[in-house]
């Protein structure tokens, strides 16, 4: 474990949740992001980010069971369920992948309706 662990919370994980990893968690599964899940015997349960920890970076399923919504963990087969369901992506804001709308033209109308007189 190297120093910047120790002393930066947005790396991995803090000295005391390390701590709580190593004591008391009994691992749980891991999402395709690299994330790695951990609950306790009073079935607390937490997260340790393969990267920079960022919130946005868990999975829906892997959400649910974080805030107890289920209680079955979930499964990796269960990745993509349908079709047209996309693959989680982390929130972009801030970097240059961001999502940008396009601008509209100025001869243009930006309303799809005419206003009462």
């Amino acid at each position: 474990m190297s120093l910047k662990v120790i002393f930066t919370w947005w790396n991995r994980q803090t000295f005391g949740t390390f701590l709580k990893t190593l004591f008391t968690g009994i691992f749980v599964g891991k999402d395709e992001l690299g994330n790695k899940y951990y609950k306790n015997k009073n079935n607390q349960r937490w997260v340790v980010y393969a990267h920079n920890v960022e919130a946005t970076k868990i999975t829906s399923d892997w959400y649910l069971w974080m805030h107890h919504t289920i209680d079955k963990i979930p499964e990796k087969k269960n990745n993509q369920k349908y079709s047209w369901q996309k693959k989680h992506v982390e929130n972009k804001t801030g970097t240059t992948e961001r999502y940008y709308p396009t601008k509209i033209k100025k001869n243009e109308s930006k309303k799809k309706y005419k206003t009462w007189k």
